[in-house]
Order: C-alpha cells, then structure tokens, then sequence
C-alpha cells in the first residue's frame, strides 16, 4: 500500500496526499542530477580555495568563546547557529560531524573544524531543525544533544517527530508552516521555504522543510533555512517583520541551472536582504561542506560583489568568521 501523508490537509498548497511540496514550479527535467554529476567530474570541480584550505581556515575560522551572559548569537559554520537569549540557549541545524553523511567513510566532509563541542555548552534549551538533509540533521550530533541535554525540546517541522523519537528525544514539537510554539517571552516560528527533503532513497518530501523566525523581547529573527529564492519569501517579512536579525544563505549555487530551485546565490540573498529592510544578516550555508560546484571560498567573495553592485555596503551583510558571534543588546542600532 502507497505510503499516504498523515499531516495532509487539502486547504493548504504546499500539502499532497503522498508528501509536501514547494510553491514554486520545479524547471528541472529527468536526468539532470546525471547530468550535473557528470559534468561536474569531468571538471573536477569544486576547486580548492585559492590559497588552499589550511590558509581557508586560517583566515574564517576561529573557535566559539561562550564565556559571558549576555544575549549573543553565534555562527558556527553551514546553517549551524546559536542563540543565547536570556540565558536560553537555542541550537539550530547543529551539523558538527566530521561528514555530512550517512556513512561514517563516505559523503562529504567537512573542510573546517566545527568550532564548538556540545559538552561545551552549559545548558540546551532548544534545538530548531529546519530539514531532514544530512548537513542540517546530523545524527552524531543529535545523539550527543540527547546524551547531555536528556530534556532540551526539539522543534521541527511536520514528519520529523518519529525520527526523533527513534533517537531518544523526549520532548519534540513538530509545526507546519506558520505555526508557532510559545514559551515564557520566546516564540518559535515556522516558515516557508523553497527546498525538499529526503533521508532515504524511499523517503522524498514524506517530510517538511522550513526556515525560523524567533521572536523575544528585543529580537525579530528570521532563519531562511536553505531555501531558493522565491518572491513567496517576502510574505515572511510581510507577516512577521520587520527583522532586526537574519540569516540568508550564499553558498551552494553552482551550476545555477540546477541549484536555484534549492539554494540561493550571493546576488539573490542581497536582493532578499534589501527587500527586508537590510537588517544585521548572518550569511551562512557556506565554509563546511563542498555541496556544489563553487570553491569554499567563492560565496563570501561572491556577496561583496553583489553589495557592492548594488552600492549597498553598509557593514551589515558581511562574512562572518565561523566561531564568530555578536552581541544582541544594541541590535536595533546596527544600521545606523
């Protein structure tokens, strides 16, 4: 018997009755993954860095001090971020494996050291997950969170719940789209993104793929996740903005052709980045994994050109180290 979605709810688009869909058309045709690994082979791509990845993570990479009590957030390299609000603490897409895999031997591995240690941190509030994809749910990782941190939640879209639960998660709320979970001054958004999902060869899309929008006092968060550019995104700052702190993805866009409808390139994060109001905006989903065909160190160079195209380079959209973090008190002055 086909395997029919439990969370199928026929008033919202973005539901089938086999899975979850994007808003968007998908241009691509049969056989263009063969087509993209294949040309990708054959020029041997992607390149190292071009000064090498020794000098690569000399230069972005440099390890998480948590020391302090203040509210800070932290990028700590791909999509892995973390907040410390109130003393609170919120992970998200912690991938800190040394691959992004299923396998312990094979898939890719990670070109820079994950800057922090779970063991580190002196307690685990909540960990956001935006996907299933290996270099945003990390099991090595979950397994750790769960070891030290027994009661932290877990809050992640539609279809995950089991997953989790499998692991030894005990507290675990799943939400749809513009769903939110409230906590004591905390609110934790879900919200769309252009992406899929896939764990298995037999699981495609049978799960949900989100970006984050957290909410406190002083903070207006919005987390796209990976997700392709989409004018659908817009509805996100129309509806819970304005933002005084984002992250955008830049990285894994090459070839175009084939990446767009999964994952923005540096040029599209500016544009989104100008549509929300240029908000203090974290550019991650880059100086981990080599996912596609641009070398690591091609996406931070990428979004200063396409900032300083578009005559916008206010030092609020910039590369961050990985390990690198900031303040969140005087958040609201950062444009000024």
């Amino acid at each position: 018997m086909a395997w029919q979605n439990p969370w199928y709810d026929a008033s919202k688009a973005h539901h089938t009755p086999e899975g979850f869909r994007n808003l968007e058309p998908d241009p691509r045709q049969p056989g263009d993954v063969e087509r993209w690994r294949k040309a990708r082979k054959a020029q041997g791509l992607p390149f190292p860095p071009q000064a090498g990845y020794e000098e690569f993570t000399a230069r972005w990479w440099h390890p998480a001090d948590l020391s302090g009590s203040d509210d800070r957030v932290w990028w700590l390299g791909h999509a892995a971020m973390l907040l410390r609000l109130n003393q609170r603490y919120v992970l998200i897409d912690p991938a800190l494996s040394t691959r992004a895999s299923p396998l312990p031997f094979a898939g890719p591995k990670r070109k820079s050291p994950a800057p922090l240690r779970i063991p580190q941190l002196p307690r685990l509030d909540y960990v956001l997950i935006s996907h299933n994809h290996y270099d945003h749910l990390d099991l090595a990782t979950v397994k750790r969170i769960i070891r030290c941190f027994p009661e932290v939640t877990f809050v992640v879209p539609l279809g995950m719940e089991n997953w989790l639960r499998r692991r030894g998660a005990r507290h675990i709320t799943p939400l749809d789209w513009w769903q939110s979970h409230h906590d004591a001054g905390l609110t934790l958004t879900a919200v769309p993104a252009r992406h899929w999902s896939m764990r298995t060869l037999y699981d495609r899309n049978r799960s949900l793929w989100c970006g984050w929008v957290i909410r406190s006092e002083t903070l207006n968060f919005w987390f796209s996740g990976d997700s392709g550019y989409s004018d659908n995104l817009t509805e996100i700052a129309r509806r819970l903005g304005p933002f005084n702190l984002a992250a955008l993805p830049i990285g894994a866009y090459a070839p175009k052709w084939f990446m767009a409808t999964s994952h923005m390139d540096p040029d599209q994060a500016v544009s989104l980045w100008q549509h929300i109001g240029q908000p203090l905006t974290i550019p991650v989903h880059w100086g981990v994994f080599e996912l596609a065909d641009e070398s690591l160190d091609e996406p931070p160079a990428e979004l200063m050109r396409a900032i300083k195209r578009r005559g916008e380079d206010k030092g609020t959209f910039r590369p961050w180290r990985i390990g690198e973090s900031r303040g969140l008190k005087n958040i609201d002055q950062e444009k000024s």
